[in-house]
């Protein structure tokens, strides 16, 4: 078990959250295959990969993490190249 209080940061890149809509405003992303290969993980994000990370600091074994700044943009920040 980590200190009470901990403060992690996640810094999500680009996330498709269409998805997440009421289903009567929903409509089929844009999203091209230029879209996806600026992505070195093939894709652009879900709304589930950032839930899967909050998941992970809430309730996950990272009571001695803190004071870091997760990342989660499918390396596209790394690759820095856009269309």
């Amino acid at each position: 078990m980590g200190p009470d209080i901990r403060v992690n940061c996640i810094s999500p890149g680009w996330i498709e959250t269409e998805s997440w809509r009421k289903t009567a405003a929903r409509r089929t992303p844009p999203l091209t295959d230029a879209d996806h290969a600026q992505h070195p993980v093939g894709r652009v994000g879900r709304a589930d990969d950032i839930a899967a990370m909050v998941e992970f600091l809430a309730f996950g074994e990272s009571g001695f993490m803190t004071g870091a700044n997760v990342i989660i943009d499918g390396g596209m920040t790394r690759k820095m190249m856009y269309v």
